[in-house]
């Protein structure tokens, strides 16, 4: 009785899976998953994990042991002495899913990210090396080719993640701890899940499918086999699994790889051009709204895409394209999933009643202006500095600031690396004396000091001040 039960319970929930997937041709369905027979996804396993790769990928990083900067080791050895960093080479396992039949592989950014080396391995234990098409650090979305002529790779098909709803059957698939090709079972969780340790242009599917170190980049995939997710991270106390899992939604992922289809490799998205916050209850009350809801302008960068909209500090956006956003996140993951040049209709509260803005999809200025190393007797040897742009500042969440110089890189063998410089560190003033771009910053420092410097710096939401006698 039991076992009957178990098996129409599995069906429907395969089925409910099946209704939530795009109007494409529905694939065969699992033909075990019946009445008084063996339960089993063997039928559609079978057919998605051909398409489900393992990546490995390595990079060489400079390593320094940490007793070399013990005061000690420098009396007898001198300032740098043996303590000067060596080259090690660093090694990431992840996963990958085959989208097209001629080898194009999407995984997660972070896997691949500085990679010098990337070799994927097929299902079948073949292996080939790989080079990237296109990345993206906001959506933690990479597309790999590797090269196979006169063959044509299974693929998975992509579903509409949108469709999707919380209770669906779900399968992860991928390279746990890199033992080889694994397949967990469980739910959608949740839907439209954010978090500040997470990727902020992502609304997450959370499920509870045990997804480990290694699965980073596999398939998350429906009953009936469409990806409606990329497994990308989990919350885990221990290392491993404890049932929260987070996947970036299949329609970004096609908005990512349209976008690469193109000819834009470096996956630029939608600016805003403003400054916005969830909306709480104390906002919700002053705002004289009935709940929580919207997502809440705090400041429109002038000349950006929302000031040119129409765009107001204290506007509250309901919805993009009809589909209601709640939070930074989502509103940021709406505007993703269409193609730069369009516009999207967004519905705004404004002083208690609705309107309707068309908002400009454009990509920000995200390279930084007027690129320079800094060298010389001074604290801030080594480091590599450069200026502004409002999409480089929203990038770094650097909220507020439209000017300034920022450290974009840091070498681990000069001075700077011993103060602790991080990228993102905001350089704000040498000596008392404030610096807007890299000229005047490289003129102050050109000037020297007489009693030693004084460094002012914003690290997020901290003003540190650096003294070096």
């Amino acid at each position: 009785m039991f076992s009957r039960l178990a098996s129409a319970l599995l069906v429907g929930l395969a089925l409910l899976s099946g209704c939530a997937t795009s109007d494409a041709q529905p694939l065969e369905p699992a033909r075990s998953i019946e009445l008084g027979a063996r339960s089993s996804f063997a039928p559609i396993v079978r057919r998605v994990a051909p398409a489900v790769v393992s990546i490995t990928s390595r990079k060489t990083t400079l390593a320094r042991e940490p007793f070399f900067d013990d005061p000690l080791f420098q009396f007898f050895f001198g300032p740098g002495g043996l303590g000067r960093p060596r080259p090690r080479i660093e090694t990431s396992l992840g996963s990958g899913v085959i989208l097209r039949p001629d080898g194009l592989v999407v995984t997660n950014h972070h896997v691949v990210e500085g990679a010098e080396e990337i070799e994927v391995v097929l299902a079948d234990r073949r292996s080939f090396r790989a080079r990237v098409l296109g990345s993206d650090r906001g959506s933690d979305l990479a597309f790999l080719k590797i090269d196979v002529p006169g063959e044509r790779l299974p693929t998975v098909p992509l579903g509409d993640s949108d469709a999707i709803e919380v209770g669906d059957v779900v399968l992860a698939i991928g390279n746990p701890f890199g033992i080889g090709q694994t397949v967990t079972l469980g739910i959608v969780s949740a839907k439209s899940r954010t978090h500040p340790a997470l990727e902020k242009d992502v609304s997450f599917i959370q499920t509870d499918a045990a997804i480990n170190p290694g699965n980073s980049g596999g398939a998350l995939v429906t009953a009936d086999g469409r990806l409606i997710g990329i497994n990308t991270a989990i919350f885990t106390r221990s290392g491993g699994s404890i049932g929260i899992g987070f996947a970036v939604p299949a329609n970004l992922v096609a908005a990512r790889l349209a976008a690469l289809e193109g000819g834009r490799r470096d996956l630029a998205r939608p600016w805003l051009g403003a400054e916005v916050q969830a909306v709480d209850s104390d906002i919700a009350r002053d705002l004289g709204l009935d709940r929580p809801r919207g997502v809440l302008v705090r400041r429109v960068i002038p000349g950006g895409p929302a000031a040119r909209a129409g765009l107001r500090a204290g506007d509250v956006i309901e919805n993009v394209d009809g589909v209601a956003v709640d939070d930074p996140s989502s509103l940021a993951y709406r505007l993703s999933l269409k193609p730069l040049g369009e516009r999207v209709r967004l519905v705004v509260r404004r002083d208690g009643q609705e309107r309707v803005i068309g908002l400009p999809l454009e990509p920000a200025e995200r390279r930084p202006r007027n690129l320079a190393r800094l060298e010389g007797r001074h604290p801030l040897d080594g480091l590599t500095v450069g200026e502004l742009t409002p999409g480089l500042a929203e990038e770094l969440e650097l909220a507020g600031v439209e000017r300034g110089v920022v450290v974009l890189g840091v070498d681990p063998a000069r001075l700077a690396a011993r103060f602790g410089f991080r990228r993102g560190d905001l350089l704000e003033s040498v000596n008392g004396q404030p610096v807007a771009s890299v000229d005047e910053l490289q003129a102050v420092l050109r000037r020297g000091a007489r009693g030693g410097w004084q460094i002012g710096v914003r690290r997020g939401d901290q003003r540190l001040v650096l003294s070096v006698g």
